[in-house]
Formats: structure tokens, C-alpha cells, sequence
């Protein structure tokens, strides 16, 4: 609580507003919450979590909002920090309490196809086939997305929604329906902020997937020039940058593996099913690795907002360095 007056009082925000909050958004943030939890996998905290991070932030992007609208916030943080818990929290408090328009999306909804992905591997490097990393995605969508959401002349749009059960795109059906400009767009993602590594560290192999499937660097090399490019000019158009900073990258396998645990409980009776064992979750994960872990390095230094997650999950303090 102590830290929650020092922030508020820095920020010119009077705590009984932040109190005024909790209890606005409280029934709405818990039922959520409870949508995520198994019973195996419990939230813990999360009145805490709300009232001393969440609230706080949401007052934060509130005051940017007023003069930038819409207000573009990237969210990133590695596999299974909680982005997506996060983010719709924010979202929820967003629009009960402060009253904006807010639309959340994932860089996930957005990947290729896997018809898309598989001609990829075919023409570019085998690795391409597994979604996650920049190149696997329809830049793009995303792109002419952030165009489309600026225009003074907004129109309609249809966003697609990825089902990582069938490592597919859902039905064009159960798109999302975008009918009003948004106040506030949360676009969360692993590798939101990412930024291109110089060539000659790539040359250096960082895991065994690296050292037996890209001997000649041609995936790295490939995954790195998207950084530079077309991402390079997406994230340039973010407002703000949060990072989720999870301690270390063997805590992102343990997290990434419950996900994956809750996506078997909730499609183990479908026939095409491609949920992943926990061979798979190691192997997907180094595909990750190499970026996550210079994110870990340069994400804090220049992230608008780092929220410090402890080893049991809990985001543990807030560095605020954008005021």
C-alpha cells in the first residue's frame, strides 16, 4: 500500500481515487480472473495485483489518452508472462471506470496462415513453418490495421483471431468486429518492441535447434532483417511500450507449459488438435529464445513502463520511466 501512496502522490493522483477504482472494476476484474484460473492453476494475490499495479496504470494511460487518440500501447513480455491476462484487465478497468473505448489485440492474431507458413518453409528456410517469430506474421494486415484505425474517416473493420489448438486462423466468422474507432488500442505480443541484432552476433548459435537446423544462419538472418524492416516501422508507431520482465528464460518454459496444459483441458476432444507435448513446448521455445533474451538486456533501458514479475508469477514492482 505504502508503494501505491508514494506513486500516486508523484503522479499528482489522489489515492481515493485509486480506491474509488478498485471497487468500480473489482467484480468485473475477479469474474475475468476466475475465466482463467483450472483448478490446478490458482491466481494468487489478484485484489493486490489490481488495486497496486493495474489501477495505477490505467491512470497512467488515462493522462496520455487525453491528447493522442487513438493511443496506441504495445505490451510485450516472453512466453507465458501474462500478457494476455494483463492486458484485458486493463482493458476492463479502462472502459468501466475511465470510460474509453478500448480494443485489445494480440501480434498472435495476426500470424500467416499455415497454408501461408508451409510455402514460406518451402521458399525461405524449414524453420518458418513454426509460428511465433517476426516473419510469421502477416505485417502487412498489421500495418494497413494502425493505418486504417488512425484515419479521421474511420470505417468498419474485420480483424482476424489466430486458434493456436490448430495452429491455424479461425473462421473468418469469428473475426473480430471492430465497428467504432477506439480511445485506446492494447497491442500485446512476445516480441512487441523487438528490435534487430547486428549481424555478427548472429553468427553465434545460442541452442541445439539453432546448431542442427540453421548451420548456415539462413533463419536467423531471416527472422533479423524483419526486425529491421517492416516491424522496425510498426513498433516506430507505438505510444508507449510496457515489458513484462519475467526473471529468467527457464521460467518462461515452466509458464509457457501450463498455457499449453490449459489449451489440452480445453480442446482434448478435438480431432485436430495440435496441442503440444512438453518436448514440443521445449523445442517451439527455442525458436523464442534468442530474441527473448536480448529483450531481456535492452527491453528495460528503454520501455516506457517495466512491470518486474517474481518466480511465482506476481508482478512484484512497476518502474515507470516515460512521464
Amino acid at each position: 500500500m505504502a508503494k501505491i501512496i508514494q506513486w500516486t502522490r508523484k503522479n499528482k493522483i489522489p489515492m481515493k481515487l485509486v480506491v474509488e477504482c478498485f471497487y468500480k472494476v473489482k467484480k468485473d476484474c475477479l469474474k475475468f480472473i476466475k475465466s482463467q484460473e483450472t483448478k490446478a492453476d490458482k491466481f494468487k494475490n489478484k485484489e493486490r495485483m489490481i488495486q497496486s499495479f493495474l489501477i495505477p496504470l490505467c491512470f497512467w494511460i488515462n493522462k496520455k489518452a487525453r491528447n493522442k487518440r487513438p493511443y496506441f500501447v504495445g505490451l510485450a513480455g516472453g512466453q507465458g508472462t501474462g500478457k494476455t491476462t494483463i492486458s484485458s484487465l486493463v482493458r476492463i478497468i479502462l472502459i468501466k471506470y475511465f470510460e474509453l473505448k478500448v480494443f485489445r489485440i494480440s501480434i498472435d492474431d495476426f500470424y500467416k496462415t499455415r497454408k501461408e507458413r508451409i510455402n514460406l518453409s518451402k521458399r525461405v528456410h524449414p524453420m518458418l513453418l513454426t509460428r511465433g517469430v517476426p516473419g510469421t506474421h502477416d505485417i502487412n494486415m498489421m500495418l494497413n490495421f494502425f493505418r486504417k484505425v488512425k484515419n479521421k474517416k474511420f470505417k468498419r473493420l474485420k480483424l482476424p483471431t489466430f486458434n493456436k489448438a490448430i495452429d491455424d486462423r479461425f473462421n473468418k466468422k469469428k473475426w473480430y468486429d471492430l465497428k467504432d474507432k477506439p480511445d485506446v488500442i492494447i497491442f500485446e505480443g512476445w516480441c512487441v518492441g523487438a528490435k534487430s541484432e547486428k549481424n555478427n552476433t548472429l553468427k553465434k548459435t545460442i541452442n541445439s535447434m539453432e546448431k542442427a537446423k540453421d548451420q548456415k544462419h539462413i533463419w536467423r538472418k531471416y527472422v533479423n532483417q524483419q526486425l529491421k524492416s517492416k516491424y522496425k516501422n510498426l513498433y516506430s508507431q507505438l505510444n508507449c511500450l510496457i515489458y513484462l520482465k519475467a526473471k529468467n528464460f527457464s521460467l518462461l518454459q515452466k509458464w509457457r507449459l501450463k498455457q499449453e496444459r490449459k489449451l489440452w483441458l480445453n480442446s482434448k476432444r478435438k480431432s485436430n488438435s495440435k496441442i503440444m507435448s512438453k518436448g514440443d513446448v521445449i523445442n517451439f521455445m527455442q525458436t523464442y529464445q534468442r530474441i527473448t533474451q536480448n529483450m531481456f538486456r535492452y527491453m528495460p533501458k528503454y520501455a516506457s513502463i517495466i512491470l518486474n514479475l517474481n518466480s511465482n508469477h506476481q508482478i512484484k514492482s512497476a518502474v515507470y520511466k516515460n512521464k
